[in-house]
């Protein structure tokens, strides 16, 4: 097994076994498992609506055409009971990531970086060189709102209490708002590290530019919504489908 498939299903695996062990005598372990399942997969699917589908695909490259107020409804969603990821900056560093791939004005990674370096570089990344990201809808008051630093605070408030409100009881709730914070850095781990080195994964065409590969399993790919197809979607950043065969031949 790849060790970063391993370590997928190791953070899977934990998060369950804290549900089922930190569950309320109320509920007992089966369900408090259960719930703990059920809330991991609401989030996952929100979150991958929100991020890999509409802000990424949608907004960053256009591929994907939207109603404006379904996705004000999503950021709004996403980054109060989901996981807080500010529109318009990840916006901004994906696009200056697409510019630089993988060399010097790449927010996420350089081609030397390692392991724990990218690790740091998902929460505080490098400084963007470039403002990319000057679309009209990320003008709007609910980007705005939720772009402001002090709602990236207050979010990780509200998402924990919402949690707490469903389940009543506070290391419950703990235990399945950080399982799930874990498993989404190791998802960004996969697009900003794994899928950034040549040692892992597959290429299908060989751009001389980035270090993009293609992870394929299944767990990377529908952890993802299938990003980690990243050399796929390197090649052709304004197709949807990222997995595609190969195309032009």
């Amino acid at each position: 097994m790849k060790t970063y498939n391993a370590i997928g299903f190791g953070i899977l695996g934990l998060s369950v076994a804290a549900a089922a062990i930190l569950a309320p005598q109320s509920l007992g372990p089966w369900a408090g498992a259960g719930i703990g399942i059920l809330y991991f997969l609401c989030v996952w699917f929100v979150a991958g609506i929100y991020l890999s589908d509409v802000i990424h695909m949608g907004i960053t490259h256009g591929a994907l055409d939207y109603k404006t107020w379904f996705i004000k409804l999503v950021v709004l969603l996403n980054n109060t009971i989901g996981i807080y990821v500010d529109p318009v900056s990840w916006v901004n560093r994906h696009r200056n990531h697409h510019r630089f791939a993988d060399h010097a004005g790449d927010p996420n990674k350089l081609a030397a970086d390692g392991f724990w370096k990218t690790a740091y570089l998902c929460l505080l990344p490098y400084r963007c060189n470039q403002d990319m990201a000057r679309d009209e809808i990320l003008s709007t008051w609910p980007f705005s709102l939720v772009g402001h630093p002090a709602f990236a605070v207050l979010a990780q408030v509200i998402s924990y209490v919402f949690v707490w409100v469903l389940v009543r009881d506070w290391k419950y709730a703990l235990a399945l708002w950080a399982g799930i914070r874990v498993f989404a850095m190791w998802v960004n781990m996969i697009q900003n590290y794994w899928t950034h080195d040549r040692r892992f994964g597959t290429r299908r065409y060989d751009d001389p530019g980035d270090n993009a590969m293609n992870i394929d399993q299944w767990l990377p790919v529908m952890a993802t919504f299938s990003a980690c197809l990243q050399n796929n979607h390197h090649h052709y950043p304004h197709l949807l489908r990222l997995s595609h065969a190969r195309l032009g031949v």
